[in-house]
């Protein structure tokens, strides 16, 4: 079986925003980010948040996945343990645990939130749906302003539209497994329509 190399983020988000025309003052006034930290992200020597890239893929009307996907039309993606392509950022580690399907409609990812770390002074919302399940450790998950404790074991899906955030105020990391499904509205299903 031929080993798949999948691109970097930050490689990714070049050719996005090539493609799109897009000069790194225009992408930065549509997604609030500094040119700066676009062009530090491009180059790879800084790893974005999960918010970041979020704030990214909406201002490039792309799903999230768009960063971590190669060009290749695969019907089977597989990922051996600690393979998947990985975004690192203060206390947080999104790694993919399955990128580059043809016509993808679900994005799952690995997250570990170290002790402390939290997003709830920004919250993300996106199209689509999203289910979090709790592998390891605790994580309090904020929904529209409603709380859930995530413990091993426990399941949270949602409208990913609603402002979600996370919060680890536990003594140890937490392990997430995170899937996103994108709404009719996204691109992925838009290109399935345009191709058929």
């Amino acid at each position: 079986m031929d080993e798949i190399q999948l691109p970097n983020v930050g490689m990714r988000l070049r050719a996005l925003r090539d493609r799109q025309g897009l000069t790194l003052r225009a992408l930065a006034e549509k997604c609030g980010l500094s040119i700066n930290a676009i062009s530090l992200i491009e180059h790879g020597e800084n790893s974005p948040t999960v918010a970041t890239l979020q704030r990214l893929a909406t201002a490039l009307n792309v799903p999230i996945t768009d960063f971590f996907r190669g060009e290749t039309r695969q019907t089977i993606v597989f990922v051996k343990r600690d393979q998947g392509m990985r975004s690192q950022s203060d206390g947080v580690v999104m790694e993919s645990l399955g990128i580059g399907l043809f016509r993808q409609q679900i994005e799952p990812f690995r997250m570990i939130i170290e002790p402390g770390v939290e997003n709830t002074a920004d919250p993300v919302s996106h199209a689509g749906e999203e289910f979090v399940y709790c592998l390891q450790g605790k994580l309090d998950y904020f929904i529209n302003g409603r709380a859930f404790r995530l413990e091993p074991g426990d399941g949270l899906l949602f409208d990913a539209s609603q402002p979600h955030a996370y919060c680890n105020r536990s003594g140890e990391s937490a392990t997430i497994l995170i899937i996103f499904q994108a709404s009719r509205d996204q691109p992925l299903v838009k290109q399935m329509h345009l191709e058929r």
